[in-house]
């Protein structure tokens, strides 16, 4: 299935989660995404309106070029789901990076419960307890390997 110019298919490697969840994270963002072409910007709307301080940390791009790095960052993930050693690597350098921005281990928690919602919303009557489960579960680990390269030195480009 083709989501946004990405591949969602299975990568080689080692999964931290169930073909299952992994079939239910890949369907529910392709229907967002068919559905909401703006659904970036509803995170992050989700995100300010329950937790308006975070909204300081999000001053060196615009809402638009910060809404495409997500969603880039999402699809790369979703393509390789499982491939636990890519993920690992991956979100780790990603997690050095945020740290260096100043996000704190409470802001992920807020990150999560933001996309959640948001895939919910635009999900409508398609969104399932199950999918809320796998999002959750898969957001709690990438947000964890996320936290684990924030011990890893990153390196930050004036205003990226």
């Amino acid at each position: 299935m083709l989501v946004a110019g990405s591949m969602l298919t299975p990568t080689e490697g080692r999964s931290f989660m169930s073909s299952h969840d992994a079939e239910l994270l890949r369907d529910s963002f392709e229907l967002v995404v068919q559905r909401d072409h703006e659904f970036p910007r509803l995170v992050y709307r989700a995100l300010f309106e329950r937790y308006p301080q975070a909204r300081r940390l999000f001053t060196r791009n615009s809402p638009g070029a910060q809404g495409t790095m997500f969603e880039r960052a999402l699809m790369a993930v979703l393509d390789h789901l499982e491939d636990d050693v890519w993920l690992t690597e991956k979100l780790g350098r990603l997690g050095a990076q945020h740290a260096a921005y100043g996000v704190t281990p409470e802001m992920y928690e807020w990150f999560g419960e933001a996309l959640v919602a948001a895939l919910s919303e635009v999900s409508a009557a398609d969104w399932t307890e199950a999918h809320r489960d796998a999002w959750t579960r898969a957001y709690r680990v990438i947000a964890a390997r996320m936290r684990a390269g924030e011990r890893a030195p990153a390196r930050v480009a004036p205003g990226a």
